[in-house]
Order: structure tokens, then C-alpha cells, then sequence
């Protein structure tokens, strides 16, 4: 099969250069010639793993290439995935769904056989049928089909969801459409991973219903382990308690900062959007999006208390500035809200983050840079665990307590113990949903 894939931001050459590894002739699309320039020279413009290696291999195989020519792309294709971007629309909530319309009508005027032209974006609920209308009257002599295949990624771990999926979604409303997706996904269909074949509508709600109840299990368990907090209870216990149960499940229990990143903020906001738009709101996600906030809010007092009330003249290194490890993307990390607080609060902030620093530079001014966690604590008054990487995950922590002017911990991923912290030296430790231990 030949397929476009239009957009080669996260979910595009992601899936671009994975649709390539199955064996299909795939040709990716973007405007931004700095991009195409970085690709063709072999230069992956985003961090996660394993990408590079497996983008070169098909690259070298002919099977992958990528131009700004949408045209050319399009030329013989079986289908063509829109993968651009879906941002939340500044002032009411909703996806922005600029960029989407605007890749359908290029794919109509360049196209002139049939087509499967695929929602690969995270889009709402008639968004596709939207795409048919679009198409249709930009050539209205082309003979093609929409249809919605919203993708399921975790970021770090994108290669592997990819090549062995919990399911893929397909919508359609043909049945010639639905053999052109499934001879796209036969390598998958061949080694029994599910294959959900559904309308339009379902696929699009698929994919935020998905979204918003594991944002959901998020919040809901680190309401928990502020309860917890209150009344002596340890929320690891207590995540591991409810994860056992096999209608829960242990994933997504994980007590933090709050979620963010490129999905779950905007999808949520979204699905609630649509919710109110339909006069069927959707008050759980919207108690969710309002609950994740506060929590972040939440951390910053942590801090503040854990600093004896103030960070004022204080220096705070802060490991992990990225929504999670494993990715460079800050979008929406809880980081966002808690490092300005912490330099709007007089601190002199020190930043370390694997992979954080080419966009973090720019979205976190005053905060100085650092590649080393043991240089950034050096004469530091407050040490915070704000991102799980694994770099952070063994650190030496008696020689991180030796090294600070005042050896304190906010350790918000849960990754030490309270006994732990103590027996290494420092004065104070707090983490999200336990006893810590305060200042002498």
C-alpha cells in the first residue's frame, strides 16, 4: 500500500515511520522545510526512543521518505493520513481544528483517484463527516472516503504501542474503506491484535472517552493521596490495594503533580466542550480539569511549606522539568506552574532534565540550567523530585544531603521513603500521599 502522511509532529512520524516498518510505501508531508531538511538528513526533530534507528532503517530501504510537496505525496496513494495538530482553541475550550480542514481541502485538490482520506488527529465528534463536506466541495468530481483512526501513543513508549497495540480503532462507512484500512493494519490483523471496525461518531468518542477516564484516574487517586495525607494513610498502599482489584487495574494510580502533556490536558477540555455543546455535560471530566489544577497548585504549597514558608532567597534545584520521562514535551506539565511560582517566589531555580532543555529554555525563564542533578544541589536549600526519569531514580541521596546548605526533599513521584531520606542526612522529606518528617 501507498499512504501520505500529512504532519510530521509526534503522531505523524511516529506512525509514518511505523507504517513504513510494516512494509508500506510511505511518503511524509509538512510545511515547515526546516523539519523536511532535518529528516532527510537523517535528524529526528522530537525525542523518543528508538525512533532514529528505525526511521533510518526504512529510510534506507526506500520505503520511507518525506517531502513539503503535498502533491506528490498524494500521487497513487491508497490513503492519506491527516495527522496535524489539534490545539485547545484560545478562549472556549474546543479543538482548534484549523489545520485539519485546511489538509483536507490540500488533499482534494491534489488527489484524482480514489482515496481514503484518514483522521489520524484527535479530533471531536463530527469532525470527520465536517471532512467529507470539506472535500467534497473542494473537487467535487474526486471518488474517496473519510474516515477516523484516532491514535493511542504514549509518549516514550510510542514504537511499542505502535507495533503492538491494546486495539486500533478504525471508523468507517464503507466497506470499501474498511478493506483499504484493514490491508494497512493486515500485519497487526495477522498477529490477533484487536481491530475495533466502527462508525465515524464512535471512533471519534473512542478516543476522548479513553483520554478522560485515565485523566480521571489520575486526578481521582491523587485526591486520594491528599486525603491520605490528612489522615496517616500511605497511598502506595492504598494504590496497590485498589489495583488488584481487576475491575480497576494498577495503571494510572501512580499518586503526582497532576497530568499533563499533549493529550490529556487538551482532550479533556474538549470532550467537555462537546459535552456543554450538546446539553449533555459531561460533569465528571469537568470536576477532573478543575481538580488537576488545584493539584498542581497544591505542590507549590508543599513546597512552600517544606521551605519554612517561603522561598524567598532560597535556592531550589528541581530534577525533571518534563510532563514525563522519556519525552522532551513540556506541553501542559505540571512543571509549567510550578517552577515560575517557585522563581516568582524569590528562589534562584536550578534545572535538571534529561531531555527537557530545548524547550524548557524558553517556557521556564530565570531558571538556570544544569546536566548534573549533584552540581544543581550543591549549596542548595531545597531538592524537588518533579519528573520520574530514571536518571533520578538511585540517586546517592546522603551525597545529595551533604552537598545542600539545608537538606530537604520534596520528593513528588514517590520514588524514596521517608526512612530513606532520613537515614541519608536530610533534615526534611515530603512526598504526595505519605508521612514525611519536618525540619528540626
Amino acid at each position: 500500500m501507498k499512504i501520505a502522511m500529512i504532519g510530521t509532529g509526534y503522531v505523524g512520524l511516529v506512525s509514518g515511520v511505523c507504517f513504513s516498518d510494516f512494509g508500506h510505501d510511505v511518503v511524509c508531508v509538512d510545511k515547515d522545510p526546516r523539519k523536511i531538511e532535518m529528516l532527510e538528513a537523517g535528524k529526528v526533530p522530537i525525542y523518543e526512543p528508538g525512533l532514529d534507528t528505525l526511521m533510518a532503517r526504512n529510510v534506507e530501504a526506500g520505503r520511507l521518505s518525506f517531502t513539503r510537496d503535498i502533491k506528490t505525496a498524494v500521487d497513487g496513494a491508497d490513503a492519506v493520513f491527516i495527522a496535524v495538530g489539534t490545539p485547545t482553541r484560545r478562549g472556549d475550550g474546543h479543538a482548534d481544528l484549523t489545520y485539519v480542514m485546511a489538509a483536507a481541502e490540500e488533499i482534494a485538490r491534489a488527489a484524482d483517484h480514489y482515496i481514503v482520506i484518514v483522521t489520524k488527529s484527535t479530533v471531536p465528534v463530527g469532525t470527520n463527516a465536517a471532512v467529507r463536506e470539506t472535500v467534497a466541495r473542494a473537487n467535487p468530481d474526486l471518488a474517496f472516503d473519510v474516515a477516523s483512526n484516532p491514535e493511542f501513543l504514549r509518549e516514550g513508549a510510542a514504537i511499542d504501542d505502535f507495533m503492538k497495540p491494546d486495539r486500533v480503532v478504525v471508523g468507517v462507512e464503507s466497506d470499501r474503506a474498511a478493506e483499504v484500512m484493514q490491508a494497512i493494519y493486515r500485519p497487526l490483523y495477522l498477529r490477533d491484535f484487536p481491530i475495533v471496525i466502527t462508525d465515524l461518531a464512535s471512533a471519534e468518542m473512542i478516543k476522548y472517552a479513553a483520554n478522560a477516564f485515565l485523566a480521571t484516574k489520575i486526578t481521582f487517586i491523587n485526591e486520594i493521596a491528599a486525603l491520605c495525607e490528612k489522615v496517616g494513610a500511605d497511598v502506595k498502599q492504598v494504590s496497590k490495594g485498589m489495583g488488584l482489584d481487576g475491575r480497576i487495574g494498577k495503571t494510572f494510580l501512580h499518586a503526582g503533580p497532576g497530568y499533563g502533556g499533549s493529550c490529556f490536558p487538551k482532550d479533556t477540555k474538549a470532550l467537555a466542550r462537546i459535552g456543554q455543546d450538546h446539553a449533555s455535560p459531561v460533569s465528571i471530566v469537568e470536576t477532573v480539569i478543575k481538580v488537576n489544577e488545584d493539584t498542581k497548585r497544591r505542590m507549590i504549597d508543599k513546597l512552600m511549606d517544606l521551605a519554612g514558608g517561603s522561598v524567598n532567597g532560597k535556592t531550589v534545584a528541581v530534577l525533571g522539568v518534563t510532563f514525563k520521562p522519556n519525552t522532551d514535551d513540556m506541553r501542559d506539565a505540571p512543571s509549567l506552574t510550578i517552577v515560575p511560582a517557585l522563581v516568582g517566589g524569590g528562589a534562584t531555580v536550578r534545572v535538571v532534565d534529561p531531555q527537557g532543555k530545548r524547550e524548557g529554555e524558553a517556557l521556564l525563564p530565570g531558571a538556570a540550567w544544569h546536566d548534573d542533578p549533584y552540581a544543581a544541589a550543591e549549596g542548595a536549600d531545597l531538592l524537588v523530585i518533579l519528573t520520574e526519569w530514571n536518571e533520578f531514580r538511585a540517586l546517592d541521596l546522603r551525597r545529595l544531603a551533604g552537598a545542600m546548605a539545608e537538606p530537604r526533599l520534596a520528593d513528588l513521584r514517590n520514588i524514596y521513603s521517608s526512612e530513606a531520606a532520613h537515614e541519608a542526612g536530610f533534615t526534611a522529606y515530603d512526598s504526595i500521599g505519605r508521612a514525611g518528617f519536618p525540619a528540626a
